[in-house]
């Protein structure tokens, strides 16, 4: 064998060893297909409840449930290694060990698709159902601690109240108005401190300027206090790459959004392995994309995204109170 031919052996070696231990990333253009890049806790809105934690590219912990019910609209990575998560069917706490600790299974005509931390104990979530309501739990005595009701637009069209709600560091909470194609705001006792118009959001994140980070259908957006669009970026502008639906965004250290792409499991469409659906993006201010992730392919398919929350953030949540509620 000449010398030709064994550098040519030896370069398919090195893509064979990268293919079969590291997560593929998209390959669509100039971005960053460097995974280790980030050390991440992700999840996504699947047929399966599949959940996942990467450190140093590659994946290091995995959570598979072959006879789930329902979707992970939203997940928690906590300080303790513990994952809060809502999965449609109900709200649980899943260990490292990948045993179910805690539930609360929603009634019947009721989804829950989002939750969070509230302290050490307290459980903050908000019910899809007629009424709606919003939630506040603690966990180990397993007793309702507050409650209230929200509103909605259409009481009947349970599946398209709520997708995501986040508390602020002001301890009111944040909620997405999906059916409603508003940002409302509330403390404990329900009233509603701000409402502003948002076609169509999916999530919301405050930021620490004050401003609020939202996927609305097609885009993501920085808003204000007034409802002023303070940033924008249509997703299906995103040259070379097909965005169709941001999940839930954030504000990295370094000025960048980091957004998931969510692909539809329950539509007609099947992942095209040579050409897969992105599952996130990063992106610059001026709406550079610097970093994709596009993994399908064994022994590394992360399937559908929805949450992916960086390692070096754990514990952030659990930070922040609702109001005085303890």
């Amino acid at each position: 064998m000449n010398l030709k031919n064994l550098l040519v052996k030896a370069v398919m070696l090195v893509i064979i060893a990268f293919h079969a231990n590291t997560i593929v990333l998209a390959q669509e253009n100039s971005a960053s297909r460097d995974l280790s890049k980030f050390n991440f806790f992700y999840a996504g809105e699947g047929k399966i409840h599949n959940m996942y934690i990467v450190k140093d590219g590659k994946i290091a912990w995995s959570y598979t449930n072959l006879d789930s019910k329902g979707e992970i609209s939203d997940a928690v990575l906590l300080k303790n290694g513990n994952i809060l998560f809502a999965h449609q069917t109900g709200v649980s706490i899943l260990t490292p060990a990948k045993k179910i600790i805690w539930n609360y299974p929603a009634p019947q005509n009721a989804e829950i698709h989002t939750a969070v931390p509230a302290g050490k104990d307290l459980i903050v979530f908000v019910m899809n159902a007629n009424p709606a309501k919003v939630i506040v739990m603690n966990y180990v005595t397993n007793k309702i601690v507050k409650e209230f009701n929200v509103p909605v637009g259409n009481p009947k069209g349970i599946h398209g109240h709520f997708r995501h709600a986040r508390l602020t560091d002001k301890g009111t909470l944040l909620i997405a108005h999906m059916d409603m194609a508003k940002v409302n705001e509330y403390d404990t006792e329900g009233k509603i401190l701000l409402s502003l118009d948002v076609p169509r959001p999916w999530s919301v994140e405050p930021l620490k300027n004050g401003n609020i980070l939202v996927c609305s259908a097609s885009s993501v957006l920085e808003i204000n206090r007034k409802g002023e669009t303070i940033w924008e970026v249509d997703t299906k502008s995103i040259k070379g790459y097909d965005v169709s639906s941001p999940q839930v965004a954030q504000r990295l250290a370094n000025g960048n959004i980091l957004f998931n792409n969510w692909f539809n499991q329950w539509g007609t469409a099947t992942v095209d392995l040579k050409n897969p659906p992105i599952q996130a993006l990063e992106i610059t201010p001026d709406k550079k994309v610097v970093w994709a992730l596009s993994s399908w392919a064994e022994p590394a398919n992360l399937g559908p995204s929805t949450i992916i929350q960086l390692l070096e953030n754990t514990g952030e949540l659990e930070k922040m109170r609702f109001g005085k509620l303890k």
